[in-house]
């Protein structure tokens, strides 16, 4: 199987205390990277390196490397004036800087080949009206968590790049062909804790299949329904060509493969909703000292965060990071996407009569920013952990020690500034490093950034066609302690403004 090409955050500093702004992102063929400094004042420049093992490639860079010092760095040795050949350098420079400033506000995305948008920078967001202040509310029951997550889910699942957003092979086949889909049989269901606590555990065993060595079909843009009821035909038009995928009800889930089979509790890192949402990962991140004599130790750590909707449908997103250098580098190794409908109880092995209607991801279409523009009317439950000298105790009498919190807003989101254009060639270095958004098929959306007060950020996002928008996001400080986790469901507003009488 190839190994799939990840993304990793360098933090470098002297004082390794948190994240800072500064990322720069180097994209090969196996590796890429986000450099942050971990300083406490004054945040560097964003800078972008990039490398490949393309020869063709970098010759190509080398060649322009070489133009721009030839341009910026030419010195008139024989003017006779020389302040007048210093001025007209100096000038020369600063109308260079400006264009390459402008180019680095224009370019902020990156088009394949049938036009769609993979990658951009993250998008603008800006309160309009606040229509309830934060207000605390009444913390989720465990049991009816753990009611919500329970049954038979039967689903879809897909690996992507964290750098390209492309799809990447899951599996390899018999014949070491590269598979890029996958079905999915999950039972979750609630079991008395091992420790003999009161509080149950949620126990899942997931079994899949493997399949389609064709990859991902890219549909032309402004035409995402093209292949909608076409799994049957060869060729969709004349550039798309649409291969035929075996059902999910052709498999035989009890002689399939397990791939994974975990016992998930009521634990300190984890942030859950009446409606079977939550989101999981640490509560510590490791941010310390560098010790030398552990260089070989690479924490390696996984965020998965659940949407539900409409209490039949979910999506998960799982976030693989390593963590190496004391926390100053963080390297994102894997991006998997799963899709999951509920079929029936755990408890009862009963063929279901709604129909799976999961389409496998290489067969969807990819949301694209313009669709997320405009007026939402926000809904916000926020978790903040409580930390302090009675968090053990807390933990063990109350679980989770989380205050909930919510408020509904009125909120804009925009395109970043100017881009409508975005070219076709690979993004220019200083623009790599704001394209932090993947725009992932079914609607996906997926992203690990850094703001400008060093928070680190993993979010993810799930839009449907009726206008709806689910986000989750979950933030850590600059000392590496879990920070917040949002839950926003967000519904596009599409009655005009003044609202009629």
């Amino acid at each position: 199987m190839q190994s799939p090409t990840s993304t990793c955050i360098h933090f470098n500093g002297t004082v390794k205390l948190g994240f800072h702004q500064a990322l720069s992102l180097s994209s090969s063929s196996s590796t890429g990277y986000l450099k942050s400094n971990l300083i406490k004042e004054n945040p560097k420049k964003l800078l972008l390196i990039t490398q490949s093992h393309n020869k063709a490639h970098q010759q190509h860079q080398r060649r322009s490397k070489e133009r721009v010092e030839v341009k910026g760095k030419k010195k008139n040795v024989w003017s006779i004036d020389n302040e007048m050949a210093k001025a007209k350098e100096k000038e020369s420079g600063r109308r260079s800087q400006q264009r390459r400033r402008r180019g680095r506000t224009t370019v902020k995305g990156k088009r394949n080949k049938s036009g769609l948008v993979m990658v951009s920078a993250p998008m603008l967001m800006e309160v309009e009206t606040v229509l309830q202040i934060q207000e605390p509310v009444i913390k989720p029951a465990w049991n009816t968590f753990t009611s919500s997550v329970s049954g038979i889910w039967q689903g879809v699942g897909a690996v992507f790049s964290p750098i390209t957003a492309e799809m990447e092979p899951i599996d390899i086949g018999h014949k070491n062909e590269n598979l890029y889909d996958c079905y999915t049989l999950s039972c979750v269901q609630a079991m008395p804790s091992s420790s003999g606590g009161q509080t149950s555990q949620i126990q899942r065993k997931i079994n899949w299949v493997t399949l389609n060595p064709h990859g991902e079909i890219l549909q032309p843009l402004g035409d995402g329904n093209r292949s909608k009821e076409g799994l049957g035909e060869e060729i969709v038009d004349g550039s798309v060509t649409n291969h035929v995928l075996p059902s999910f009800e052709s498999f035989n889930f009890e002689r399939s493969d397990v791939m994974e089979e975990d016992v998930m509790g009521n634990e300190p890192g984890l942030v859950y909703f009446e409606d079977g949402s939550y989101s999981k990962g640490p509560v510590d991140i490791p941010v310390g000292e560098v010790d030398d004599s552990k260089y070989y130790l690479s924490p390696t750590l996984k965020f998965e965060q659940c949407l539900v909707k409409g209490c039949h449908k979910r999506l998960r997103i799982v976030h693989t990071i390593e963590f190496s250098n004391g926390g100053a580098d963080i390297q994102i190794m894997r991006v998997a996407v799963y899709e999951e409908q509920w079929a029936s109880p755990a408890n009862l092995h009963v063929e279901s009569d709604l129909e799976f209607d999961v389409k496998p991801f290489s067969q969807r279409k990819r949301t694209q920013p313009s669709e997320l523009t405009g007026s939402w009317k926000v809904f916000e439950v926020s978790a903040t952990p409580v930390f302090g000298e009675e968090e053990t105790m807390t933990l063990e009498s109350n679980g989770s020690p989380y205050v909930y919190l919510c408020t509904e807003t009125l909120k804009k989101r925009s395109l970043p500034e100017n881009s409508a254009y975005f070219g076709e060639e690979e993004m220019l270095m200083p623009d790599m490093q704001d394209a932090t958004v993947l725009w992932l098929p079914g609607g996906v959306t997926g992203y690990v950034d850094i703001s400008k007060d060093g928070i680190l950020c993993i979010g993810v996002g799930w839009y449907s066609d009726e206008g709806i928008n689910l986000v989750m996001e979950r933030d850590y400080g600059m000392d590496g302690k879990l920070k917040e986790v949002r839950y926003k469901s967000e519904v596009k507003r599409r009655w005009p403004d003044p609202v009629p009488a």
